[in-house]
């Protein structure tokens, strides 16, 4: 069989293997030095990649090692043109503003105690609504919206609010209009979500008319990334999964919260 191949030498894990290709569809394996010896000598091996039938094809190096790329025609007719580069990965950048929360002036608001929506059997006031990806869910939120609950706080998290047969949107605009603390947690399957976005407009809603606070978590995103998708919000008090562990988000949320509710009783 023959075959197109190039010998990327080391490479470090979470880089990319970028591959054009300008013609047909081929086959693109990215493969470690004993994979690739056993497809060169016609054995059975492992790698990442197939059919690409478009372009460009991404390749992510899962660790470092000595790896190749190669392409070939097995089972396929056609001719193509193609190159191949290995692009670093990107790293997210802190936050713009780094100030404590509790240094921000009237950061936290007490909550609007407007009647409840029909329907809504409770009532409940929440001291933060938090906005995220369910796939963001292992990582980052369930922790710390256990954090925050742990600490005393009334937290609107939909694994701790939804039941079956609940109205989802009622719900979501419920605890966003009785929240005085809106957490969102940005990343790129944040960006990709339909429910992700309806929560952000209402918290930033709320945000702009001075009725709640809005503090987005950076995760597993660039600032670019997060210009591309909301140059406002890229400017805004934050904090980053980068340089914060959730921990330490959720101790600071608590201290703040706590702090204002004792200044508005006093």
């Amino acid at each position: 069989m023959k075959f197109h191949y190039y010998d990327l030498g080391h490479l470090s894990g979470g880089e990319t293997v970028v591959v054009t290709i300008s013609g047909n569809a081929m086959n693109v394996r990215l493969m470690d030095s004993s994979n690739y010896e056993s497809y060169r000598s016609g054995r059975s091996h492992r790698y990442f990649g197939g059919l690409a039938e478009r372009s460009p094809v991404r390749l992510g190096v899962p660790h470092s090692g000595h790896w190749y790329v190669t392409l070939d025609f097995e089972g396929l007719q056609g001719s193509a043109r193609f190159s191949v580069r290995v692009q670093q990965p990107e790293r997210p950048l802190p936050p713009l503003k780094e100030q404590p929360l509790s240094s921000v002036p009237s950061l936290v608001r007490p909550p609007d105690h407007a009647p409840p929506p029909p329907n809504e059997p409770d009532g409940r006031d929440f001291d933060v609504f938090i906005s995220h990806a369910s796939e963001d869910k292992e990582a980052v939120v369930r922790p710390l919206a256990e954090a925050l609950r742990a600490g005393g706080l009334e937290v609107w998290y939909d694994e701790f609010e939804l039941r079956i047969g609940d109205s989802l949107r009622r719900k979501i605009d419920s605890g966003l209009a009785r929240s005085c603390f809106g957490v969102v947690v940005l990343s790129q399957d944040f960006f990709r979500e339909g429910w992700t976005n309806y929560e952000l407009d209402g918290l930033v809603t709320r945000a702009v008319s001075g009725e709640q606070v809005l503090l987005p978590i950076w995760h597993n995103i660039t600032k670019q990334q997060l210009i591309d998708y909301s140059p406002s919000l890229a400017d805004k008090l934050a904090r980053s999964t980068a340089t914060h562990t959730v921990e330490e988000i959720a101790a600071e949320i608590i201290d703040v919260i706590k702090n204002a509710t004792v200044e508005q009783i006093l």
